[in-house]
């Protein structure tokens, strides 16, 4: 009896704590939303509109405000939500003119990646071209439409003229090659694509690892999971240099050595 009652007597802290966590979430779910709605319009969207009106170089400074915009976006997540602890390589942050492959685990993989580098491109899914207003803030920064399909065509190809001169700028090309976002933490089959890009640009390839951030932001969950103690590793684990014109080069092959590449840093723990 005296259990039962120690039990019973210890269910409401539980219960307050499970709402306590709620509460936390949802505020600072809330919080970061509003960094992306009112934070946008006020302190970054005037910019963007002078560079719509008279920059010369638009895609250049679109990508600059957009790197710009993120940073502040995570600088507040580590801000507001210190339990999760991020490491990021030191050497991404020195890349240049280069194709950089990561796995996907999380909606955030794409837009941390955009934090690291002033300026570059990424390939992003067709439907995001069709949004109203963010499909238009793509395509001014010179994102690649993943396939050339329909009303998009012509716009790949526009994109794919300008990554040569991103590429000989020092920019670099931001690519998932899974294509969406992995579910166990598997490396799933890597798209063509990508890797069809980087042999026409003659692009070097730099892979890169990311753990965890689907623990702070859960695949189909709206709330960000704040309370949980975490570690955000992104690793730079390889440095690839294709001899694209070699009578020997295969594309499968590169395929299929990224690929594992990227397996056989699955779940180790990153050390920078």
């Amino acid at each position: 009896m005296n259990r039962i009652a120690a039990s019973a007597s210890s269910s409401p802290p539980t219960r307050r704590t499970a709402w306590f966590r709620w509460m936390k979430d949802l505020l600072i779910t809330l919080l970061l939303w509003l960094y992306f709605t009112v934070g946008f319009i006020i302190f970054f969207a005037p910019f963007y509109c002078l560079a719509l009106i008279f920059s010369k170089r638009r895609a250049t400074a679109f990508q600059y405000f957009n790197y710009l915009f993120y940073k502040g976006f995570f600088f507040l997540c580590r801000l507001v939500i210190p339990s999760h602890r991020w490491h990021i390589d030191p050497k991404i942050g020195d890349t240049r003119s280069a194709m950089v492959v990561c796995n996907h685990l999380s909606y955030l993989d794409s837009i941390l990646l955009v934090s690291l580098f002033p300026r570059h491109t990424t390939i992003a899914k067709d439907r995001l071209f069709g949004i109203p207003i963010l499909g238009r803030l793509m395509a001014l920064s010179g994102y690649i439409p993943s396939s050339g399909k329909g009303r998009y065509a012509d716009l790949l190809l526009n994109s794919l003229a300008a990554v040569n001169a991103n590429l000989e700028a020092g920019g670099n090309i931001i690519v998932f090659p899974e294509g969406t976002r992995s579910r166990d933490g598997q490396v799933g089959e890597l798209h063509k694509g990508a890797f069809k890009i980087a042999k026409y640009c003659r692009a070097p390839i730099k892979v890169l690892k990311i753990r965890n951030t689907d623990k702070l932001f859960i695949p189909g969950r709206f709330l960000f999971n704040t309370c949980s103690e975490n570690s955000i590793d992104l690793k730079l684990i390889a440095e690839l240099t294709p001899d694209y014109d070699s009578s020997s080069f295969s594309l499968p092959a590169l395929m299929a050595h990224v690929r594992v590449l990227l397996g056989e840093h699955a779940g180790q723990p990153d050390k920078f």
